[in-house]
């Protein structure tokens, strides 16, 4: 098994996953105890759609010591408090599920069960009308949290970013080889293991040998050390999730700039609308099943109307789901090479992350002790299936009924910890989770009341507290939170302003 020592790592590919790992690891171990290489090729392109974000990019950003306005600045990033949902319940209807808190705690109960008591007893509020982010939303507003008093109305809209994903790769690249990251330009032709089944080298095109105690598979869709070397597997989710393609194109920014990413649900699929500083991104994920290459295209185009396009048009296949093991031997896959879930909640950065931090908690020694990668690939799988159950969710819970992809999401099978999760909430409003959990109670309130699905019961407890008094104090609230919201810039004032300061 060769020395305990863990001496040198290597990353296998570029792009975001790539130079996300780069960067978390040189900042990490500072390239003394452990080398880290990166090997990329020029020659191979990446997907470099994954341009929305959430809210734990921002802490990921803040542990490397980066300045936000230079990181805004340079990756022709806006500010993205949340996402619109429009057609996803019924034609014509449209939710936010937006970042950050939503109400206050009225008699110790949680908010939402004291919202949908009133609510039960014919209040008209919204539950997201209480949610800071949202009201910003709605009247294209930004003001980041942490520049006003916590007793503000406005107080708890969390943030996160929308992204070149060129410039973001290209902005960490610099960042890991300034300190001290080697990029090694090269593809690789052969992979060598040694008697135990481990990776130990990588051989160029060139013949030039690249030598690792440990790999990490940043090589896209293939897994060329994950699955063509290791041979691990791979769970399909297309049972629960049967969107399958995507087209992408690029177009010119041609309005104000929306703090949020907007979701349309389409006959066969759904369009997403990226708005960054200075273009849109555009895709449609659809199922190949129900639509053909053609069709979606034009679906894509039919959208856009007279937007001018300024990149080529992509289409990009994927199989929903994730690989068996996420570590397996000595190798860590990490973005498209560990598993695939559709950016409906823009959550693909988001697992690169979480993937890194818990893999250095676990930072093994050269012998890559089993006990370590069993512990990591349960935690990972976990948060795969967490967030799987959240992305369908919005499917599941349709109404709609107007086409055969519509019709098969509103009887399609989900998986029983979604089952589980759905019939408790029915029960009386009740929604537990892990801690470690991506999406919290509030998370799951957000999308449950925007494809009206509300508790069969109330919680009595929150009889407790007089109803009249809460729809006073529940109206004042939304007032104020409107009006607090009114008073703020833009979203494109704030953007102008941040950037140049």
């Amino acid at each position: 098994m060769g020395e305990a020592r863990l001496r040198r790592i290597v990353i296998l590919g570029g792009g975001t996953a790539g130079w996300i790992a780069a960067a978390g690891l040189v900042n990490r171990l500072k390239q003394k105890y452990i080398e880290v290489v990166l090997i990329e090729s020029e020659s191979i392109p990446t997907v470099g759609v994954g341009e929305a974000t959430i809210p734990p990019m921002r802490t990921f950003l803040q542990s490397l010591g980066i300045n936000e306005r230079d990181f805004i600045r340079k990756t022709n990033a806006s500010f993205k408090l949340g996402i619109k949902f429009s057609d996803w319940h019924t034609k014509g209807d449209a939710y936010f599920h937006a970042f950050g808190k939503t109400g206050v705690v009225f008699d110790k109960n949680e908010f939402y069960r004291s919202w949908d008591r009133a609510r039960a007893n014919g209040y008209q509020g919204k539950f997201t009308d209480f949610c800071p982010a949202v009201s910003m939303c709605q009247q294209n507003k930004f003001y980041r949290e942490q520049d006003v008093p916590k007793e503000s109305f406005v107080s708890g809209a969390s943030y996160a970013y929308h992204f070149d994903a060129g410039l973001m790769a290209r902005y960490l690249s610099d960042y890991a080889q300034t300190r001290g990251i080697k990029r090694i330009e090269g593809t690789v032709t052969e992979v060598t293991k040694d008697s135990h089944g481990y990776i130990r080298r990588l051989t160029l095109s060139d013949g030039t040998p690249v030598e690792g105690d440990f790999f990490i598979d940043c090589s896209g869709f293939k897994g060329i050390l994950i699955e063509e070397t290791l041979k691990t597997g791979y769970t399909d989710w297309r049972d629960y999730l049967p969107c399958d393609r995507a087209v992408t194109v690029q177009s010119e920014q041609i309005h104000d700039i929306p703090p949020y990413t907007h979701s349309v649900a389409k006959d066969s699929g759904w369009m997403w609308q990226i708005p960054l500083e200075n273009r849109m991104g555009n895709g449609y994920v659809f199922s190949s099943r129900y639509c053909s290459d053609e069709k979606a295209k034009r679906t894509l185009l039919e959208t856009l109307g007279n937007q001018t396009l300024i990149s080529d048009i992509r289409f990009i296949p994927f199989t929903t789901g994730v690989r068996k093991k996420l570590w397996n031997k000595n190798c860590l896959a990490l973005g498209l090479s560990s598993g695939f879930l559709e950016p409906l909640e823009s959550t693909a950065i988001h697992l690169v992350v979480k993937s890194l931090e818990v893999f250095m908690t676990m930072l093994p020694d050269g012998n890559c002790d089993e006990l370590l990668s069993n512990e990591f690939n349960r935690i990972m799988l976990q948060e795969y299936e967490n967030i799987r159950d959240f992305i369908i969710l919005h499917y599941c819970t349709t109404q709609r009924d107007d086409s055969p992809f519509w019709d098969f999401c509103r009887h399609m099978p989900i998986p029983p910890s979604l089952q589980e999760k759905i019939a408790l909430f029915q029960s009386k409003g009740v929604i537990f989770y892990n801690p470690y959990d991506l999406f919290k109670p509030v998370n799951w309130y957000s999308v449950f009341e925007g494809m009206k699905v509300h508790p069969k019961r109330q919680d009595p407890i929150t009889e407790l507290t007089d109803i009249r008094s809460m729809v006073t104090i529940l109206d004042q609230m939304r007032l104020k939170i409107d009006d607090t919201v009114r008073r703020l810039p833009s979203h494109r004032a704030f953007l102008n302003t941040y950037g140049q300061t």
